[in-house]
């Protein structure tokens, strides 16, 4: 018999989020990273798009809104999501200097 060593959560593969920025004309494009953090497709999307762009509802969604944005759009983005069964949806800020 074998005494494997014990490996903590925080050792488990991490999911690279799906990423949908919004621009200030309010049209969508979705980035997918692969688990190194490179970009791996990135293209233009429509909003109604958006959910069948979900493969696996853990992996979480980060919303990237220009400044301008108008909240609804990012809310629509937000429930789009979430209809589509995505558990985790965050948005994305830029921290100040």
């Amino acid at each position: 018999m074998i005494d494997l060593p014990s490996v903590g959560a925080a050792s488990a593969p991490k999911l690279a989020p799906i990423e949908v920025i919004i621009r200030e004309d309010r049209s969508l494009t979705v980035r997918e990273r692969d688990a190194a953090g490179r970009i791996v497709n990135e293209r233009a999307v429509a909003i109604g798009e958006v959910k069948s762009l979900v493969k696996d509802p853990k992996t979480p969604a980060l919303i990237s809104g220009d400044k301008n944005v108008k909240y609804e759009a990012v809310l629509q983005v937000m429930d789009e999501l979430r209809a589509s069964g995505v558990e985790r949806v965050g948005l994305q800020v830029k921290p100040r200097p």
